[in-house]
């Protein structure tokens, strides 16, 4: 298999000078060594593409990606099993083209590597990594936030756009097979950023969908609301949908240019003012004393309380402090009476607006799953109810 490095993957090369260094090794699976993209068929283009500094045979230069594609859904788990499956199956047999994978499920500037997808690592097999550098002296094709017709007609205005394909040695599987798929995809990241010069990073395809959808709603310096959730993942266990849904919820709190949001606007979306109570809440997320958190902050602070060993058994026992003894549900006047034993309950208004957000199905009524799914999504609130629980609120960060 064929692990691919692109900055931004060029698939028609017209007015490109390719340059090609190492060897693809004829070890890893597969045959046609050099077929691992599909030839051009037509035309004089080849003539272009060089091999060592030296004009290139047309049988040597790959210009279009081959189409034997594998289709994957990523917030599929049946998609993804499949998939992997399906890599495996034509990875082991002659009877297909080399099998060509780009592990970070997304281009990037090529300044440094982001977290490898790890289903081109399952199967086991050797692994050959290819790493393309786009070289230049006046316009960087690999520029952010351009149209399609702008970046173009800049590549159109330079005589020629330089790209080098380099083969690194093959990368092969651990040996000890407590070993997973994870070591086996590290330590192909770490050959492929020593030899782009960059620094590999826990920044994933989800940081690429969080930007956008902050680039959506209109927000500048779409980059500060990346988590690397690689990172995340990993540590907390916290998944992309996951991410993105608390992400609506931040965007909804009204951040400034910056990304940052304010007390005031992080408990209007609740219902709640600034009471004593909320801003030690608030300084939970604030550990850095700038009276404002960032999309990071907000979302490894909820993940970081939601992962407490009694945490679920805390949510349990506010539940059956608030509602009343008889009854299963939590009424409106029941909540506003809970809150009562830790701060001033919010006005009317107010106080309707935490209950629709504790009463997920809408039923006017807030059930037990109701109570344990809104704490389960906005953990920190499980501190409104400390004073029924022990009558004392205790909040920290490690």
């Amino acid at each position: 298999m064929m692990i691919f490095h692109a900055g931004s993957t060029v698939l028609v090369l017209y007015g490109f000078m390719l340059y090609i260094t190492g060897n693809c090794s004829v070890e890893c699976f597969g045959y046609n060594s050099l077929n691992v993209l599909k030839r051009c068929q037509s035309g004089d283009w080849y003539h272009w593409i060089t091999r060592k500094g030296r004009p290139a045979p047309r049988e040597l230069a790959p210009i279009v990606v081959s189409n034997h594609v594998i289709y994957v859904d990523r917030f599929s788990p049946a998609s993804r099993k499949s998939a992997v499956n399906e890599i495996k199956r034509k990875a082991a047999g002659n009877s297909f083209p080399r099998v060509l994978l780009f592990p970070e499920g997304t281009t990037t500037n090529g300044r440094f590597l982001i977290s490898f997808q790890h289903g081109a690592f399952i199967p086991g097999y050797p692994v050959q990594p290819v790493v393309v550098r786009y070289p230049h002296v006046h316009f960087d094709q690999s520029w952010g936030n351009i149209s399609l017709i702008a970046l173009m007609f800049k590549m159109f205005t330079q005589f020629h756009n330089f790209m080098e394909v380099e083969y690194l040695p093959i990368v092969y599987p651990p040996e000890i097979k407590q070993e997973n798929a994870l070591h086996f995809a590290e330590n192909t990241s770490y050959a492929m950023a020593h030899a782009l010069n960059v620094l590999p990073t826990s920044y994933s395809y989800a940081d690429s969908m969080i930007a956008s959808r902050a680039e959506e709603a209109g927000k500048a310096n779409c980059s500060s609301y990346m988590v690397e959730m690689a990172w995340v993942k990993e540590v907390y266990g916290v998944s992309t949908a996951e991410a993105m849904e608390l992400l609506e919820h931040f965007l909804a709190m009204n951040p400034d240019s910056d990304g940052r949001v304010k007390a005031q606007d992080f408990w209007a979306i609740f219902g709640l003012d600034c009471s004593p109570l909320c801003k030690k809440i608030f300084h939970y997320f604030d550990f850095e004393n700038k009276e404002s958190v960032t999309f990071r902050q907000f979302l490894v602070g909820c993940a970081h309380l939601r992962k407490q060993p009694l945490f679920e058994g805390v949510c349990e026992t506010a539940f059956e402090k608030c509602k009343a003894p008889g009854t299963s549900d939590i009424s409106l006047a029941q909540l506003a009476d809970a809150l009562r034993s830790g701060m001033l309950p919010p006005a009317d208004d107010g106080m309707l607006k935490l209950f629709e957000t504790f009463d997920i199905d809408d039923d006017d009524k807030i059930s037990r799953d109701d109570f344990v799914a809104c704490l389960a999504r906005f953990p920190f609130m499980i501190a409104l109810f400390a004073g029924r629980i022990n009558g004392e609120v205790y909040i920290e960060i490690v």
